[in-house]
């Protein structure tokens, strides 16, 4: 039955492949950096050609939606690449541009060919199960290691994947299709079980990492699995028991910020290990549950007329529980404008407003977003049509932030996509995944012939919809490792779209010619451009790797190290970063000719490189050219105002005294602008 399947949609193997990739991205921290996850990316730009080139597929039969999407995702792809043309910094454009590109190899790889809703459920279980027992070994280990605050960063779960916000989110995405999967009658009972242990293992994993934006997010998709995805009695069945044993852990869960908090040294492998037990066992009670649910369903189904008492029972349950849900949460927020209020204003006043609150996920909404959103909203402003260009946001925060941090990113999807892509860029991706969902509602209502497509679909949906509603407070479209996962599932929840008959078009295309030669054109069209996406996502990665080898050999063999760099550049010659890192390994040998040189071919590949000015300023001073030093530092200090190490600079060459290097880089160093710049 298996094998005649997968004969009958033979894409699956490839997407299996791809699976296995995302999978093996979450121990690697996640697969955010362009090593980790460029390999991966070259792979699924293999098992894409390897589908256009070894399954049939037809570009008319795919549904006007998917054809849409599809095109869509193509020319943003393509306006990414085509931003570097105006980008400032051109290299970080070009590992934007490289990113988008694995999103779309993913997307087309997962939605081109028509999925089953038994083999696509195949594929969205596996990687279902997988995160599921990534998550259950992260738990084994928090509650056996002897020291697991090696784990987290002060309170917060950080391990796997090496960022706080980011955990949650690898999580909780596969939560979604974990509950869909729990309720649909075409799962065997004893596998709606563990998808329900599961759900409660990922959720209760998720909330360790104490994360706001996963907290308020979560609500959002609630409503959707409620509002879009059918069987919403069955799924709201499964999330009950879920939700309920999650929640009857959260004690626990908090439980362990409080004890690290309090007596890191003592009490956290306690409450370590009392919060993995909770949550095993409640999760196997959950699981207990539905599986016994499912047994009795499918052993002894009920007569339609006691179907029908049970649907209309629910149909008032849910109610009730919404009507007393609503009454509780206002009971417990209180005055809800006073709520917004206090809210927004935490949200503007940044971290200080935390400080009254003994938990972060109470403490309101305080960060430095709202700066970053600011400027964000700003460079959107002075580049409204084409944007700044890709991943171009680091140098706009660094001359017009007012925190003390220094942001690569906006921390927002939306606004990452207007500020760098600008007005024509967002049409072209919101225009592309408006149409991908209106393909995936199309596979949800492909229940009416099997309820698994709904359930397969809306799951899968849901984890890339948990994506957008997360991203819109962070920075996940550059996580390539959540990214990557999302446009997988959105692209599965397309396959399941009903397709057009293309078996006239295939008669019209052996009767003419012409047509049949169109698509040897458009296989030989697509080689060329998987062969190019494959040489541009490689060049950054060799380029990284050779970057890093010389960030370890510099203090031992700092000629090697400036060869690796070299390398790197002629790899990647739209970086600075290999001639910052030369340049820097160059100043602590006291070498100032290779530094100055390296600096300057830093500034020429990104003219707005501080780092790289204020070094060759401080060069300039050493070497006594007054007028260029102060020239340099005092472009240093208007292209990032609140680095005071510049401001100092600056002043001292401004005095007729010469800067000194090695205390400058000192400083540097401290304030942990190191070698990367």
């Amino acid at each position: 039955m298996l094998a005649r399947r997968l004969r009958a949609a033979p894409i699956t193997i490839p997407t299996l492949l791809a699976v296995a990739i995302f999978l093996a991205w979450i121990p690697l921290d996640g697969g955010q950096a362009i090593t980790r996850w460029a390999p991966g990316g070259i792979l699924v730009v293999a098992l894409l050609a390897l589908a256009v080139f070894g399954l049939p597929w037809s570009w008319r039969g795919l549904g006007a939606p998917v054809r849409i999407a599809a095109l869509g995702l193509a020319a943003f792809t393509a306006w990414s690449f085509l931003s570097i043309a105006w980008a400032d910094d051109q290299g970080i454009a070009l590992e934007g541009a490289d990113r988008t590109l694995l999103y779309l190899a993913v997307f087309l790889l997962f939605a081109l060919w028509p999925q089953r809703p038994a083999t696509a459920a195949w594929v969205l279980g596996l990687w279902t199960v997988g995160v599921g027992a990534i998550a259950l070994i992260t738990l084994i280990r928090v509650g056996t290691l002897a020291d697991p605050t090696r784990l987290f960063d002060y309170d917060r779960l950080l391990r796997p994947v090496g960022y706080a916000n980011a955990q949650p989110a690898t999580w909780l995405m596969a939560f979604w299709p974990a509950v869909t999967l729990a309720a649909t009658g075409r799962v065997p009972f004893w596998l709606r079980g563990l998808f329900a242990a599961l759900a409660v293992v990922l959720m209760d994993t998720a909330l360790l990492s104490l994360s706001r934006g996963a907290l308020l997010s979560l609500p959002v998709v609630v409503l959707l699995l409620v509002a879009l995805v059918p069987g919403r009695l069955r799924n709201i069945a499964a999330l009950v028991p879920i939700a309920g044993a999650a929640a009857l852990a959260l004690p626990k869960v908090l439980d362990v910020g409080d004890a690290i908090d309090a007596n890191p040294q003592g009490d956290v492998p306690a409450a370590c290990a009392a919060v993995f037990h909770t949550i095993l066992i409640l999760a196997v009670a959950a699981g207990v549950v539905v599986a016994a649910v499912a047994a009795w369903e499918t052993f002894r189904p009920p007569s339609e007329r006691a179907a029908a008492r049970i649907r209309t029972g629910w149909r008032g349950l849910v109610v009730a529980g919404a009507v007393v849900g609503v009454i509780g949460g206002l009971v417990v927020v209180g005055n809800p404008v006073h709520r917004v209020d206090h809210a927004w204003q935490s949200f503007k006043g940044g971290y200080s407003d935390n400080t009254g609150s003994s938990n972060r996920l109470t403490a309101g909404l305080g960060s430095s977003r709202y700066d970053f959103y600011r400027v964000a909203l700003n460079v959107f402003a002075e580049h409204p049509i084409a944007g700044a260009g890709a991943d171009n946001f680091f140098q706009d925060y660094l001359q017009h932030g007012t925190s003390t941090e220094t942001p690569k990113y906006p921390h927002n999807f939306a606004l990452r996509t207007l500020s760098q892509t600008g007005l024509i860029g967002t049409l072209l991706l919101f225009g592309a995944l408006g149409a991908a969902l209106v393909a995936a509602w199309r596979g949800m209502r492909a229940a009416g012939r099997d309820p698994l497509a709904a359930a397969v679909a809306g799951g899968a949906t849901l984890g890339f919809f948990y994506w957008i509603a997360h991203g819109m407070s962070d920075w996940f479209w550059e996580w390539a490792g959540l990214g990557a996962p999302a446009f997988a599932l959105l692209g599965l929840a397309c396959a399941l779209a009903p397709r057009a008959d293309v078996r006239e078009e295939t008669a019209e295309a052996a009767a003419s010619p012409r047509l049949a030669r169109a698509p040897l054109l458009l296989a030989g069209g697509a080689a060329v451009l998987l062969l190019a996406a494959a040489v541009v996502l490689a060049g950054p990665w060799l380029a990284q790797r050779d970057v890093d080898a010389a960030a370890k050999v510099y203090t031992s063999r700092p000629f090697e190290a400036y060869s690796r760099l070299d390398r790197a550049a002629r790899l990647n010659p739209l970086s600075d970063q290999p001639a910052l890192i030369k340049g820097s390994i160059a100043l602590r040998y006291g070498d100032l000719p290779r530094a100055q040189a390296a600096f300057q071919d830093a500034l020429a590949r990104n003219p707005r490189g501080q780092y790289a000015t204020l070094e060759l300023g401080g060069i300039a001073s050493v070497q006594g050219d007054r007028a260029t030093a102060q020239r340099l530092l005092d472009r240093a200090s208007a292209l990032a105002p609140r680095d005071e190490n510049a401001r100092e600079a600056a002043r001292v060459a401004r005095a007729g005294h010469v800067v000194n290097l090695v205390k400058l880089n000192q400083r540097l160093l401290e304030s942990g602008e190191q070698l990367a710049g």
